[in-house]
């Protein structure tokens, strides 16, 4: 589904390398955690997969075919919603639609669908002002979700929720992840949240960016919080990781 070859990324020509001939694949319905410390180049890779970034060296392939370019087939999805507060919540979730050209009755119908899916029934013609953190990221997702992409870039999506909110939107996430089989490419600072939303964890390294090892995430679908933690293979995974980054850290 997607493959990032050897790809390079310094900002300027004599800048430091910020990636570092990195390589990953990410198999159609898998959903893959990007974890490293900060500046180690996670959200760089995300906008480079995403075609808002040029890589120095390398390639990006999407199903098969290079991808450079933003496009239909990606959708991404920030910390900070990046809602448009003249738009009421309806309008906001079908805005990808109307820029790629889809009739107004068509891009309304789909964006009620998806507000309904994420329990927003409701707030349709609320504005962002008037709804909380955790359904303006709900809104956020809805949009992304409405154009139907084939490949989700999700870059710290739930960062800036509290602890509640947050585990109520994992939850929600991994649901439709499921239902739609959605590609993810998903960055995150937790490992909590990376063991469990995902099902391959890719921990990455920095000065420069790179990756240092890959973990498969035992836990069959679906799946909920309570019961993940109290498998002790959650623990077991959960300290590995850590472990890693640790060593990082201190430049071992």
């Amino acid at each position: 589904m997607l493959r990032v070859a050897s790809v390079d990324k310094r900002f300027s020509a004599e800048g430091p390398l910020v990636l570092d001939d990195l390589d990953l694949s990410v198999g159609q319905g898998e959903f893959v955690s990007l974890l490293g410390p900060s500046g180690c180049g996670k959200t760089t890779l995300l906008k480079i997969v995403a075609g808002l970034l040029p890589p120095t060296a390398g390639k990006v392939f999407l199903e098969g075919k290079e991808s450079s370019e933003p496009s239909r087939k990606k959708a991404m999805v920030f910390q900070h919603f990046n809602l448009l507060p003249w738009r009421t919540t309806i309008n906001n979730v079908a805005y990808g639609l109307e820029v790629q050209g889809v009739a107004k009755a068509e891009r309304l119908e789909k964006a009620a669908q998806f507000l309904q899916l994420l329990d927003l029934e409701g707030y349709e013609n609320h504005y962002p002002s008037q709804i909380s953190g955790g359904m303006k990221q709900r809104v956020g997702l809805a949009r992304a979700l409405a154009t139907e992409p084939r490949l989700m870039l999700m870059d710290e999506p739930f960062g800036a929720l509290d602890a509640l909110t947050r585990e109520y939107l994992q939850d929600e996430l991994a649901k439709i992840a499921a239902s739609q089989n959605l590609t993810v490419l998903f960055v995150t600072h937790s490992i909590d949240e990376a063991i469990y939303l995902s099902d391959r964890i890719v921990v990455m390294g920095n000065n420069p960016g790179r990756i240092l090892l890959e973990y498969p995430v035992p836990f069959e679908r679906p799946r909920t919080t309570t019961v993940v933690r109290a498998d002790p293979r959650f623990a077991e995974l959960r300290n590995q990781v850590w472990l890693l980054l640790e060593e990082e850290k201190a430049g071992r």
